[in-house]
Formats: structure tokens, sequence, C-alpha cells
């Protein structure tokens, strides 16, 4: 009975310590912007800037520098309240992995490696109002396919990548890629390549995007390449972020994207952004596209974190 007693207090302090050593945690985006474009009516849209989503994540410390890691994350329709993906409960992440000193290694739904450089660079803070997701060919890729896997390489010198594809499941389609960074005080450059297999044929992604904060402004400069078969498109934007004081951004940029034997579309956009506080931004602007069906777009959101 007392080595009983005994044990059952040694599994006590035991699960005790395993649970101070892991932790979870709630988190989500709540981002609605009203907007409207020529010759339409206004319409309300969930995700101006950033997708609503709803998520949980954990870790847990397995010692020695190990962590093992978890994240579901469910994307959601502020306006209707609608999940984002019909038939996918946690439709933007849902992995499990590993992470220490050799890097971290996901399991699950995953962004692919090259959807973590596709949007670092693009103007009007990569929302409805950026140029880039108007006219480009390059944001058409897989962004998060099923059955991913993942490793990113540890940062050495401000140098980092990551590759990620994923197993073919039954009517799945996959996606390779990879990317290569660099981050050291103003300057960040990332290079991504992707290839999305199809039974219609494989299309070739590539990005090269880079930015320089002088301080009083960020410099942006982005290249997007698209190859499906023999067509080929080709993708330039530049753009600056001007901080104007300690809570207010204005962000301005040119995007065009040229497919061989089509007109060249081409938008300008414009917006600000004002932090109320940490976890709360209202942003507005307009859009003026070119050869892309709506001309002009104006826009006025709301985005609070939590």
């Amino acid at each position: 009975m007392k080595k009983s007693l005994i044990a059952l207090a040694v599994l006590g302090s035991v699960a005790g310590v395993a649970q101070a050593q892991s932790s979870v945690s709630v988190y989500g985006i709540a981002d609605a912007v009203l907007h409207k474009d020529k010759d339409a009516s206004a319409a309300l849209t969930s995700g101006g800037v950033s997708g609503s989503r709803l998520g949980f994540k954990g870790t847990e410390d397995l010692g020695g520098g190990l962590k093992a890691n978890f994240l579901l994350e469910h994307g959601f329709k502020i306006d209707t309240g609608k999940q984002g993906e019909e038939g996918s409960s946690f439709n933007r992440q849902a992995y499990v992995g590993l992470s220490g000193g050799f890097g971290e290694f996901k399991l699950g739904r995953i962004w692919t490696a090259y959807d973590d450089i596709s949007g670092a660079t693009n103007p009007v803070f990569d929302s409805v109002l950026s140029p880039n997701n108007s006219v480009w060919a390059s944001v058409g890729y897989a962004a998060n396919p099923s059955n991913g896997i993942y490793y990113a390489t540890p940062a050495m010198g401000g140098v980092s990548g990551a590759f990620s594809t994923n197993l073919k499941e039954g009517s799945d389609n996959q996606s390779n890629a990879f990317h290569v960074k660099y981050e050291g005080g103003p300057v960040y450059a990332g290079v991504a390549y992707q290839v999305d297999k199809t039974a219609a044929g494989d299309t070739k992604f590539t990005r090269v995007n880079g930015s320089y904060d002088l301080g009083a402004a960020k410099l942006l400069a982005g290249y997007g390449n698209v190859k499906a078969g023999s067509v080929k498109t080709t993708d330039l934007s530049f753009g600056a972020d001007v901080p104007l004081g300690a809570n207010l951004v204005l962000s301005a940029g040119y995007a065009s994207s040229k497919t061989d034997g089509a007109e060249r579309l081409s938008g300008l956009g414009l917006g600000v952004a004002y932090s109320l506080s940490k976890r709360t931004t209202v942003y507005g602007g307009f859009l003026d596209t070119k050869n892309t069906g709506p001309d002009t777009r104006y826009g006025f959101g709301l985005k609070h974190t939590f």
C-alpha cells in the first residue's frame, strides 16, 4: 500500500513537471473591410489585410533544446460567420512538429515554403488594396496543400531556408517548393520556387522579393515569374511603407503583369493604417487597375488580433 502511494506521488509530480513545461494558447484575427468597386454595389468582405482566423497552438519542452509543437488554425468569414473553406474545419493550417537546433520539421496542412516569401514585400499591407494581389499571376499557387511535409533550417548569419512538399493521396495535386532568405539589419531578401503538379500539367512559380529600411521609409520590390507549359508571365512591383508618427503608416505601390500574347495588367495602390492599440488597427485606401475588370476600388477596414 505504502509503495503504491509513493508511486502515485511520483507520477503526480512527473505530470506536474510535464504540465509546467507545456503551453497551449488560443489566438485569432478578426478583419473586415467595407469596399466599393467601380460599377458595383458596396460590399463587406472578410480579411482585408489578414484572413480572419481562430487558432490553437502549443509547445512542449522535451529537454535538450528539443520541442514538440502543434497548431490548429480555422479560417472564417467575419462578414457571414461561415467557415473559410467548406468541408474543412482547420482549413488554414493543421500540423504537428518538432523544433530544435536542427531547425523545424512539420507534418500536416502547412503553408508552403514559397508562400513564406510570397507576400513579404507586397505594398499596401499585402491587402485587398495591394496591386500585387489584383494583377499578379504569381499569387495563383497552391498555398497550403494537405498531407504536407515541411522543413526549415536554422538561421545562420541571417540566412535561412525551407523546403516543402505534400503526398499525393487520392485526387490531391502535389506542390514542391523551397525558399532561401536573408534578414539582417535594414535588409531583407528572399527567393522562392514552387512547382504545382496537376493532371493538366506542371505550373512553375518563381518569386524574388527584397526590401530596405531607410528609417524614414521602407523600400519594397518584387519579381514574379510563372510558366505553364509554353506560356510565361512576368510580374513586377515597387512600393514603399512610410511611417508618419508612432501609429500611422502610409503605403503605396505599383504592380504589373505581362503574359505572352496578352495585354499588360497594371495597378496602383495607396493605403494608410492607424494603430488604435497594439491589437487594433483601422486602415483604408484605394486601388486603380488597368485591364483587370474593376478599374477602381475604395476600401475601409478594421482589424483586431487576440
